[in-house]
């Protein structure tokens, strides 16, 4: 059985909305150089709705497979179903993730959710801060403070 399935081999040899977004409406930076993956979201907002979406990735081939599928996942979409996207989600996109590089699909997670929190404080749009990332860390590959 192969270690990465054919769509995680997909999406890190051909990954989808590599770039940035000049004049971002939402920007959100999460990851450790110290731990090797550090994943940067660009979001385009219009009418609540996510017109564009570009990340910026350092790291293994997980980490680029689970920042091409999450932004695909939300491209299009409103806010709110980019809010509900979770690491599960984007980890069973890709039809799986070895358990070890499971916390790659947490990064692309709470990167999203990062750039949104950029959004609505840039927006002053009220929102719960449970609904967020807290402090990071690197999880289970290291447990570094960022």
């Amino acid at each position: 059985m192969a270690l990465y399935s054919e769509k995680v081999m997909d999406h890190f040899r051909n990954p989808r909305n590599v770039g940035t977004i000049e004049n971002a409406d939402g920007i959100g930076e999460v990851g450790n150089a110290q731990c090797g993956d550090i994943m940067k979201i660009y979001l385009k907002i219009e009418n609540d709705t996510i017109m564009d979406v570009k990340f910026e990735t350092f790291g293994c081939g997980s980490a680029i497979a689970s920042s091409s599928m999450a932004t695909e996942m939300i491209k299009g979409k409103p806010v709110a179903e980019a809010m509900a996207l979770t690491n599960k989600a984007v980890a069973e996109a890709l039809d799986g993730l070895p358990a070890q590089k499971l916390h790659c699909s947490v990064l692309a997670e709470e990167a999203i959710k990062k750039a949104l929190q950029d959004y609505y404080n840039r927006n002053g749009i009220p929102y719960d801060k449970a609904d967020f990332p807290k402090e990071e860390t690197c999880h289970s590959c290291c447990g570094v403070q960022a």
